[in-house]
């Protein structure tokens, strides 16, 4: 025998089990994730982004500084960047006190954590907190 006659039955023998089992596996791995990725296409809604902020917690109070602890949620469709929450401390009808934070980039049903420092304690007046701005990426 010379080495093409070698060479091609060497390639006409057929798979083993174990061959067939792998190759069949990774078939349905890959199938699932195809299948899961056009599900999340036709499903997924053109929602605008919907941020809220809460307050999550008790103020702490450390000597000199309030901390006031606040979440920011996306409840809407689509992920945002460069989201800006203010927070206003007004006492008797005039802003004491104001702070900003930055959130990098808030993706949906995503949560975010943060905290306000302020000098005066926030419970003598109204703080109001809220969403200034954000970027759709």
């Amino acid at each position: 025998m010379n080495d093409t006659e070698t060479s091609s039955l060497e390639q006409k023998t057929p798979r083993s089990p174990a061959e067939w089992i792998t190759f069949s596996i990774a078939l349905l791995i890959l199938a699932s994730i195809i299948g899961l990725v056009i599900y999340k296409w036709f499903t997924q809604k053109n929602q605008p982004p919907v941020l809220s902020v809460t307050r999550p917690s008790e103020i702490r109070q450390v000597p000199g500084q309030f901390y006031v602890p606040f979440a920011i949620t996306n409840t809407g469709g689509e992920t945002v960047e460069s989201v800006q929450v203010i927070a206003e401390l007004r006492i008797n009808g005039e802003v004491e006190e104001s702070g900003e934070q930055q959130i990098d980039f808030l993706a949906s049903g995503e949560k975010e954590e943060g905290a306000f420092v302020f000098s005066r304690d926030p419970r003598q007046g109204e703080l109001v907190m809220r969403v200034a701005s954000y970027k759709l990426p």
